[in-house]
């Protein structure tokens, strides 16, 4: 058999984990909570199994532990940040900032769509939007508040406003408080989407946009622009950004 690549992808709530092979694909993948990242590596992932290299993204700072952990299962191991070389140009200006999750994105974007210029919609609890252009350049784009956090905002900012989830009663018009706070959320944050999709195709030709994010599920369907859906594309830009630094791999 031969050897694997490992991905982890560890968000703010979740950690998911993808293996991929020699030919870059995904054959396997897990969403685990942090807790259980760890015991699952060891009693689930790695039994039977050899890999080449392994990579982390990670927007929390909990995951030491398991770096450790795959020093053990491959010499080849990848924290992505900032120092990380990668496969496409970066002209974000203040690098050390930048998530890497984003980053990632946008190597995926340009691997799987060349020849345009691609802007990557990540919803989550934010909503990044990740341009890079046809010429493999990663330019920055926008952040805002996802959609619990605007719910959350809301409740958290005023006096009499309550407290009101994501998921329940969705309609254009809110029929009492609640589901007119979901309706604001969620179709406010569809027309941003929307706009700013419409101003970035205004500007750049060959233009393509994609879909991803936890929260990606509730837009899709909603959305007026031409976007392709992809919930893996965070993991596909970790296994391009370990094929760059670990040649063998490739």
């Amino acid at each position: 058999m031969s050897a694997l690549k490992l991905c982890i992808d560890w968000g703010n709530s979740l950690v998911k984990v993808a293996l991929f092979d020699q030919n870059d694909k995904m054959t396997e993948k897990y969403v685990l909570t942090a807790d259980e990242v760890i015991s699952h590596l060891h009693n689930e992932i790695v039994p039977r199994r050899t890999f080449s290299g392994a990579i982390i993204s990670s927007v929390t700072n909990q995951h030491e532990e398991l770096v450790t952990a795959l020093k053990e299962i491959t010499p080849n191991v990848v924290v992505l940040n900032s120092k990380t070389p990668l496969p496409i140009l970066n002209a974000y200006s203040s690098s050390e900032t930048l998530g890497a999750d984003r980053i990632a994105l946008a190597c995926a974007a340009h691997a799987a769509y060349p020849d345009k210029n691609n802007l990557i919609v990540c919803i989550g609890t934010c909503i990044t939007y990740n341009f890079i252009g046809k010429n493999r350049t990663f330019r920055g784009g926008a952040i805002s508040p996802g959609v619990q956090m605007r719910l959350t905002a809301m409740h958290e900012h005023t006096d009499k406003l309550p407290a009101v989830k994501a998921e329940g009663d969705l309609m254009l018009i809110g029929y009492d408080t609640e589901t007119g706070m979901r309706s604001g959320a969620l179709y406010g944050t569809t027309a941003e989407i929307d706009g700013l999709i419409a101003m970035y195709e205004a500007q750049f030709s060959d233009f393509n946009a994609i879909l991803t994010g936890g929260d990606a599920a509730m837009f899709a369907s909603k959305l007026k622009s031409k976007i392709f859906a992809d919930p893996d594309i965070l993991l596909k830009g970790l296994n391009q950004i370990l094929n760059h630094n670990v040649p063998k791999t490739r």
